[in-house]
C-alpha cells in the first residue's frame, strides 16, 4: 500500500509541476502583450483562458488533485504532501523543455539541496499515521492559524514586486494547498461510512473553496515573478505546512531524540539550497520569461512555432 501511495504522490508532483510551468508560460505571454501592468489576478483569468498552455496547465492541476486524493486515501497527510517536493526537480525538467532553455548549474544544485534536505528531514522524522478524520475543535485551531498566516502574507505581498512578491504569494498559495489537502483527507476519511456521509459533511465543500483561493493566489505568484522564486515556496511551504497540519488535525507525530541530528542536517541543506537559489542567475528571470528563440543570440533546441 505504501508503494501505491508513493507512486500516486509522485505522479501528482509531476502533474503539478507541469501545471506550474504551463501556466507560468501563459502568464509571461500575457505580460509580453502588456497584460501584466493593468489587470488584477481575477481580471487576468479571462485573458489567460485564451492561452492553450494555460488551459493545459489547468487540466494538469485537476489531474494532480485527483492523483493526490488517491494518495491521501491510502496514506497519511505527512507522507503524501512532503513527497510532492519532487515537484521541484520535475519543474526544472519540464521547464527546460517548455522554455527551451536549461537552468544554470547553480540553480540545479540549489533545487537538489532543497529537495534533498526536505527528503532527509522527513525520512529522519518518519511522520506517523494518525487519525483518519480530525476532531471539530482541531479545525478551529488549524484553520484559524492558516487563515491568519495567509492574510498576513497577502498583505505583505501587496507593496512589493518581482521575485519577492512571487515568493510571498507562492507561500500563501502553498498554505492554502496544504489546507486543501487536509480538507481532502478529512472528506476521503469519511468515505468509510459511505458517499452520503462524505457529501453530507462540510469538508468536501470547504475543500473546493480552499482550492479556489489557492488557485487564485497561484496565478498571482506565477504572474509576479520567475518560477525559481515561487516554486520553492510553493513546494516546501506545502510540504512543511502539511506536516504541521497533520500534527494539529490528525495527531500525526514526528520522531525526536537522536533522529534530530539528521533532521537538523536536512534543515541545514534546505537553508543552503535557499541561499544558493537566491544567488543563482536564473532568479533574475532569464530562464522562464519566454522561449529561448525569442532572445537575441540564443539557439532553441527545436524550431519555434507560433503558439497561443
Amino acid at each position: 500500500m505504501i508503494a501505491v501511495t508513493v507512486l500516486l504522490a509522485l505522479l501528482a508532483a509531476l502533474a503539478n509541476a507541469s501545471a506550474s510551468v504551463l501556466q507560468r508560460r501563459a502568464a509571461v505571454q500575457e505580460t509580453d502583450r502588456g497584460g501584466g501592468s493593468g489587470p488584477g489576478i481575477l481580471r487576468r483569468i479571462p485573458q489567460l483562458l485564451r492561452r492553450r498552455s494555460w488551459r493545459a496547465g489547468t487540466a494538469m492541476l485537476v489531474l494532480s488533485g485527483l492523483l493526490q486524493a488517491g494518495a491521501l486515501a491510502t496514506g497519511s497527510l505527512s507522507l503524501v504532501q512532503p513527497l510532492l517536493a519532487a515537484e521541484l526537480l520535475f519543474t526544472l525538467a519540464v521547464g527546460s523543455v517548455v522554455f527551451r532553455r536549461r537552468p544554470d548549474a547553480r540553480t540545479w544544485l540549489a533545487f537538489v539541496a532543497l529537495a534533498g534536505g526536505l527528503a532527509l528531514f522527513l525520512l529522519a522524522a518518519a511522520p506517523s499515521v494518525g487519525r483518519d478524520t480530525a476532531r471539530p475543535g482541531a479545525w478551529l485551531l488549524g484553520g484559524g492559524g492558516v487563515l491568519g498566516a495567509v492574510a498576513l502574507l497577502w498583505l505583505a505581498a501587496r507593496p512589493v514586486r518581482g521575485a519577492c512578491r512571487a515568493l510571498l504569494l507562492g507561500l500563501a498559495s502553498a498554505l492554502c494547498f496544504a489546507t486543501t489537502a487536509a480538507l481532502m483527507k478529512e472528506a476521503v476519511g469519511r468515505l468509510a461510512d459511505g458517499p452520503a456521509a462524505m457529501l453530507g459533511h462540510w469538508s468536501p465543500y470547504a475543500t473546493g473553496a480552499a482550492g479556489l483561493v489557492a488557485f487564485v493566489l497561484l496565478q498571482g505568484a506565477l504572474a509576479a515573478g520567475p518560477l525559481t522564486a515561487s516554486q520553492p515556496a510553493l513546494t516546501l511551504g506545502d510540504a512543511l505546512g502539511s506536516v504541521i497540519l497533520g500534527w494539529v488535525l490528525f495527531a500525526e507525530t514526528v520522531q525526536l531524540g537522536l533522529r534530530m541530528l539528521p533532521e537538523a542536517a536536512g534543515v541545514a541543506l534546505i537553508g543552503a539550497g535557499s541561499i544558493g537559489l537566491a544567488r543563482a542567475p536564473s532568479v533574475g528571470g532569464e530562464w522562464d520569461t519566454g522561449d529561448a528563440a525569442a532572445r537575441p543570440g540564443s539557439t532553441p533546441a527545436v524550431p519555434r512555432t507560433p503558439r497561443r
